[in-house]
């Protein structure tokens, strides 16, 4: 398994999803995406985007102002 992390921070909707799509697409089966960003509706584009592509969404938590997205890369 690998984790890769992905720096989208200053980045708006839909600049961090399109960017972690093409992450996404390099990683194998069982591999961790970390996104940090800095943009509130990321959560949510990112559920979004995880119930139409091979991904799951893991885990989110915001720490001064940065939001750490986990996803894993399912079939």
């Amino acid at each position: 398994m690998v984790k890769k992390i992905l720096n989208v921070k200053g980045l708006r909707c839909p600049i961090p999803v399109l960017k972690a799509e093409k992450v996404l697409k390099k990683l194998k089966t069982g591999d961790i995406l970390e996104v940090l960003t800095t943009d509130p509706q990321s959560i949510k584009d990112f559920h979004a985007f995880c119930e139409v592509s091979n991904c799951l969404f893991q885990s989110s938590n915001k720490k001064k102002g940065i939001i750490k997205i986990s996803i894993c890369k399912s079939l």
